[in-house]
């Protein structure tokens, strides 16, 4: 599992763009700036729809504030669902970060079994502050829990 200090690795990630599918390196991705990143199992599912990508939307300022150039969130889905579920629930201030195939999570070694939900192979719940492409903070969730990946608590990291 990736922990802080370490670097990003480099993998493709697909970025949902109003222009459509974008593809970017998460090394180019991450290059240059402080990105406040989450992750969740999936697009559209209750607590991510309910709680998470919520929370980030409405302290989208307040960590902006604090010296996040961007918000970002990933999920193994791909970029047409993250597009809408930025459409349907997000904003602007979020990024959505499409890894479809599950490569990033398995490059960061946080992957999840959702089979006994008919999910297969997720992301799990997490959140991390990359600063120029290397980990300054990481909070992973216990399964089933939604406490140190809120933005809430990133603020107070911050």
């Amino acid at each position: 599992m990736i922990n802080k200090g370490d670097k990003v690795p480099d993998v493709k990630l697909v970025k949902a763009t109003a222009d459509g599918p974008q593809q970017i390196s998460s090394s180019e991705y991450f290059a240059g700036k402080k990105v406040a990143l989450f992750s969740v199992p999936g697009a559209f599912t209750p607590t991510c729809s309910a709680k998470h990508l919520p929370g980030y939307v409405e302290k989208a300022s307040e960590l902006k504030a604090k010296g996040v150039d961007e918000i970002a969130c990933t999920a193994v889905n791909d970029a047409f669902v993250m597009g809408a579920w930025n459409d349907a629930a997000g904003s602007e201030d979020v990024t959505m970060l499409a890894d479809g195939n599950g490569d990033f999570a398995e490059a960061v070694g946080l992957t999840m079994d959702g089979s006994g939900f008919g999910l297969g192979k997720r992301g799990q719940r997490f959140s991390m502050i990359v600063n120029d492409g290397v980990v300054e903070e990481l909070n992973v969730e216990a399964p089933g829990d939604f406490k140190v990946s809120a933005a809430e608590y990133m603020l107070d990291q911050l």
